[in-house]
This record gives structure tokens, sequence and C-alpha cells, in this order.
């Protein structure tokens, strides 16, 4: 008969890692403005879809990072899928200790969130809900508004590296 618990993990945080590399992703930038205007924005690649009635989406973020304040406790938020050209911004807003807005083209979308220009698509969502598991908080935005570019070429990420689509 199985165990009713999950058995200890038989492999390092290193090797977990590296095999979580090979499934390969989009790469997004969650963009959100705060009550008192500041912009915040990070490189994500932990995005999914839930349900398409009502329209849901998720992603994740660190439970140690620097935003999470502003991304919990605010109202709405933009998941930014990166186009294959935009390899530099998703670097840029995955650094620290930087200003990662310099020189960035956006527009503010409907509740406030930036927009960034250029991706392939674009979510507005509304914060529904969120949930701690483990060292990250998963968050569900309901989507209010979406667009994106017919026939772009999305930015991928792999293995540790970025790739841009190629068609079989």
């Amino acid at each position: 008969m199985p165990p009713h618990t999950a058995q200890p993990p038989s492999f390092s945080a290193l090797q977990f890692r590296a095999a979580l590399g090979m499934f390969a992703t989009g790469v997004t930038i969650v963009t959100a403005r705060t009550p008192s205007g500041e912009l915040v924005g990070l490189t994500a690649n932990s995005f999914n879809s839930v349900s398409l009635s009502p329209p849901l989406v998720l992603w994740s973020l660190a439970r140690a990072a620097g935003s999470l304040a502003a991304f919990s406790t605010g109202s709405h938020y933009a998941i930014n899928i990166l186009a294959a050209d935009q390899q530099a911004l998703a670097q840029q807003f995955a650094r620290k200790d930087i200003d990662r807005w310099a020189a960035v083209a956006y527009d503010l979308g409907a509740s406030g969130a930036p927009l960034l220009r250029g991706c392939v698509a674009s979510f507005q969502c509304y914060n529904r809900s969120r949930y701690e598991e483990g060292d990250h908080v998963i968050f569900v935005g309901e989507v209010e508004r979406c667009s994106h570019r017919e026939g772009a070429s999305p930015l991928l990420f792999h293995g540790g590296k970025f790739f841009t689509e190629h068609p079989l």
C-alpha cells in the first residue's frame, strides 16, 4: 500500500532545477503599478493557463522576492509574453539592484499596469487569489483584457538558454 505522504526527495535542489529546466517555456515579464505610482516588474517563466471560463491564468513568485508585497497587495497586474527579439528586456527585468524600467517602452493598461511594447501577447489581470506553496506564492489572475500579435515569434527558455521558435 502506498504511503499517504510524499517521500523525501532522492535528488538535490540543483538536480531538481536542472530537470525543471528541460521543460521549454515562454518568457514573461509581470508588471504592476503600486498605489503610489511606483512601477514594478520581473521576468518569470512560471506562467500557465488555468481556465477559459472564467478566463484565469497563473504565475508564481519566490517568497524572497523584493516585489512580493507589491504583487500581493495590488489589485491588478499585467503579464507580458516576450517576443523573440526581447531577450535583453528579459535579462534586464531579471537583474537586481538596477532600474529595470530604464529605457523601457510601455503603455499603461486599463488598470494602470504597464503593458510592454513589442510583446507577442499581454494579459491584464485582476489579482484574484494567492496560494503559498513551498518557497513560492502562486498568483491566479482573472483576465480582464488580452491582446496578441498574430504571427509574432515568442522568446523561449530551455536548459538555461534563450531560444526562438522554429516551426517543424
